[in-house]
């Protein structure tokens, strides 16, 4: 039996992908600690380990195509705070500069998006 893979589903995965992925290397990764430290957040290694918790059952439910849509509100919420702390205090050297070092997460938000809008379940 032949099954069509869907550019949606696709979308699925590879968001599903990237965040697991990105979650367990802030629970596994030291260097991901040092760097949370250095954001200036209050309990900054709580607050990586939840965030990975969070990126890791998103993902998972992303990759099993169930609560997508909330699971999708919970990476938005993530990636803006990420982008907000990580990117847009980059746009004082420069807007080449910043949109190279911004450009995955902008991709990463707009699939987010897409996931979100045009996700029934």
């Amino acid at each position: 039996m032949s099954r069509s893979l869907s550019a949606f589903r696709l979308i699925e995965y590879a968001v599903a992908f990237v965040f697991i992925i990105s979650g367990l290397m802030k629970i596994f990764s030291s260097t991901l600690g040092s760097y949370f430290i250095s954001l200036g957040l209050p309990e900054p290694i709580l607050i990586m380990n939840i965030v990975a918790i969070i990126e890791i059952i998103c993902g998972i439910f992303i990759l099993l195509g169930k609560s997508v849509k909330n699971a999708s509100i919970l990476l938005l919420v993530i990636m803006i705070g990420a982008f907000l702390l990580t990117k847009v205090p980059l746009l004082h050297t420069g807007l080449l500069h910043f949109a190279f070092h911004a450009r995955l997460d902008i991709v990463m938000l707009i699939l987010l998006y897409i996931l979100y809008s045009k996700s029934y379940r």
